[in-house]
């Protein structure tokens, strides 16, 4: 049987200072995107990255604008990879002993221990915790490793040098009604940081699930999930980190149910290994890629209503489509955007296309080397005025539409634009999330 420790003010050596009141929280990436008819245009920089695009659908109208400004997506203390630990609470796991934190502040977590849950359940809404795993190791059959209740931010920071291991090895247990299906299960907003590495292993559910927002800066993270090794309901950020996943659904999932406004993915860095059973990266609304190094092998590469491709080593290894705009959301239209980075795609036989949009499909920038039967399927218009693309090692300058997914749109293309054609794609979210 569990025991329980509560974690307090009162209760530890150290008292906490008001250091963690520093922090600022990150907005969702929902509230810098906004409605305009500007021209599309796309700046980027390592540390601040403003993109603008602007489409236009196929019936003339202006679509969604998708503007990412990273200093409004990661705070100050989002990208402090090192936690001020002068002040923290130290905490020794032991078996079948569960922690719950209470208050903010810091707390350091160490040893190895089996049936243990970290909780954190702060009745003060503004409250910061931050988690140092500092060489932890936690097996637990049924239950979260980590669980958030409630807080305004926790930040789960890997201690430098340190390897820590969290592990769930038996189907998870409800809490009440919530479902806690994750070996890191959040309810509020979530930043994971660091220098140190973290190894999750969720053999019946998910590895990292925020029922908010998650954001990763850092750090190396190597998931093995039955399940989606991450998924968020608002939004998924990340600017940097070295992941190595394997995932029996979704490597990347970003889905909120009950509003389909949100469910968005931006990524301006790190390096990723994503080895899925179904799709690599999956957003709702916005997918955005501005940097990173991808190696993806999945049914689906890239998948999202509207997807945003300005930079990155994108590899691809895809049996369905390698990267698919499809509806998902009725919030944005469906679009495919290539502005800039290198993108290598092979695909498997059979009815099966490299870059497919159930809208339109726009490539101005970068370049594009595809290996499939079908290169191009889009059911609006395709325009390709810039950039680099070869189909089974012939350079091409005109864009070809397969359209053996079953879209109307014509055969366009060219480097001086495009036409318009009909049907738009397929309703596609997962539900009961």
């Amino acid at each position: 049987m569990r025991k329980h420790r509560l974690i307090t003010r009162k209760a530890t050596i150290i008292a906490l200072s008001a250091i963690m009141a520093l922090g600022v929280s990150a907005c969702n990436l929902s509230s810098v995107i906004s409605t305009g008819s500007s021209t599309s245009t796309s700046t980027s920089t390592k540390t601040t990255t403003t993109t603008t695009t602007t489409t236009t659908s196929s019936s003339g109208s202006s679509s969604a604008t998708a503007t990412t400004d990273e200093s409004e997506i990661f705070s100050d203390r989002d990208l402090e990879q090192e936690a001020d630990t002068s002040d923290a609470t130290y905490i020794t796991v032991s078996d079948g002993e569960d922690v719950t934190i209470t208050e903010a502040g810091v707390y350091v977590i160490s040893g190895s221990a089996s049936e243990v849950t970290i909780t954190v359940n702060c009745e003060d809404e503004d409250a910061k915790v931050q988690l140092v795993l500092d060489g932890v190791t936690i097996t637990n059959s049924d239950f979260p490793a980590i669980y958030v209740i409630s807080a305004d931010k926790v930040f789960v920071t890997t201690a430098t040098g340190t390897q820590n291991t969290l592990t769930v090895t038996g189907t998870f247990t409800a809490d009440g009604e919530t479902n806690t299906d994750a070996v890191i299960f959040s309810k509020d907003d979530l930043t994971l940081n660091g220098e140190g590495t973290l190894t999750i292993v969720s053999k019946q559910g998910n590895g990292i699930s925020a029922k908010d927002n998650l954001t990763i800066t850092g750090g190396t993270y190597v998931i093995t999930a039955a399940e989606d090794a991450i998924e968020a309901n608002d939004s998924i950020a990340i600017s940097d980190g070295t992941f190595t996943i394997t995932a029996g659904k979704d490597g990347m999932h970003c889905e909120n149910d009950e509003d389909y406004t949100v469910g968005e993915v931006y990524i301006s860095g790190g390096t990723f290994d994503i080895t899925a059973s179904d799709d690599g990266i999956q957003a709702t609304t916005y997918l955005t890629i501005n940097g990173g190094t991808f190696d993806i092998t999945a049914v689906e590469g890239l998948e999202a209503t509207h997807i945003i491709i300005n930079g990155g080593d994108i590899t691809i290894s895809a049996s369905d489509d390698g990267i698919n705009a499809t509806s998902k959301s009725s919030y944005v239209d469906v679009v495919l955007e290539i502005n800039g980075g290198t993108i290598n795609i092979t695909m498997g036989s059979g009815d099966t296309d490299a870059i497919d949009s159930n809208g339109n499909l726009y490539i101005t920038g970068g370049t594009i080397n595809i290996t499939a039967s079908s290169a191009f399927d889009y059911d609006g218009t395709g325009s390709f005025t810039g950039g680099t693309i070869y189909v089974n090692g012939s350079q091409i300058t005109q864009l070809t539409n397969s359209m053996m997914g079953g879209g109307m749109g014509q055969m366009t293309g060219g480097m001086t634009g495009g036409m318009t054609g009909g049907m738009t794609g397929d309703m596609g979210g997962r539900g009961g999330r």
